[in-house]
């Protein structure tokens, strides 16, 4: 049986992608604040900031399966705040949640993907880190997302002929109950359901998908 990391597991989209995969016969493990919702998958609390922690997360995992063959990054974090609304404080919180989660669960896994014959990396990239205009108003966002869509750049480079590729999902507004509470007035049919970026990260999962390259997926629905 395949197995799969997801991080961010406990949230909106890590359920449904965790439901996707398990549908699908592929066993999980999973970081997640708890186990709520993710019965059947190997959940474990991991500060992924602390690169420590991840280290002795993934040391765990692939000691004891060697079939780990993707990760789907989903921890991260949004902020509002302009050019002179962004200081060094908000940068860091943005950068921390948004890059260096998925950086070190990258550097930790990427020997034991040389190891066993490859691996997929699967991140969250967002408009703002790649459109100027989209970042106007989230600054410390848009470039902390910056970072991880060059991120799957750099490990498609560096994972030419080893296997090992990243492909990155962009998201719009995803239809969740924070979102709708937070936006009443616009029109959730216009989103992108969790359900339905979870089918898109499974695509990249099978066989058609993983032979696709330096991959970019923007699922924006009409958003």
């Amino acid at each position: 049986m395949k197995s799969v990391l997801v991080t961010g597991a406990s949230g909106n989209l890590g359920s449904a992608v965790v439901k996707k995969l398990q549908n699908e016969g592929c066993h999980i493990f999973a970081t997640a604040r708890d186990a709520n919702g993710l019965d059947g998958a190997e959940v474990a609390p991991v500060d992924l900031t602390d690169e420590t922690a991840v280290d002795a997360y993934i040391q765990s995992i692939t000691a004891k399966n060697t079939n780990i063959k993707a990760v789907i990054l989903l921890v991260g974090g949004f902020a509002m705040g302009d050019l002179n609304q962004t200081d060094a404080a908000a940068l860091q919180k943005m950068y921390k949640l948004n890059f260096e989660t998925s950086y070190f669960v990258v550097r930790a896994l990427l020997p034991y993907f040389e190891q066993n014959g490859g691996g997929q990396f699967i991140l969250i990239g967002s408009r703002p880190g790649f459109q100027a205009k989209d970042a106007i108003h989230t600054v410390a966002y848009g470039l902390s997302k910056s970072l991880v869509m060059y991120l799957a750049e750099i490990i498609n480079a560096y994972g030419k002929d080893k296997g090992i590729t990243a492909a990155v999902i962009v998201p719009s507004t995803i239809d969740t109950p924070q979102n709708r509470s937070a936006m009443p007035n616009a029109n959730p049919d216009k989103w992108v359901s969790a359900d339905t970026l979870a089918d898109s990260i499974y695509f990249l999962l099978t066989d058609t998908g993983k032979q696709l390259r330096e991959t970019v997926l923007k699922v924006y629905n009409e958003s």
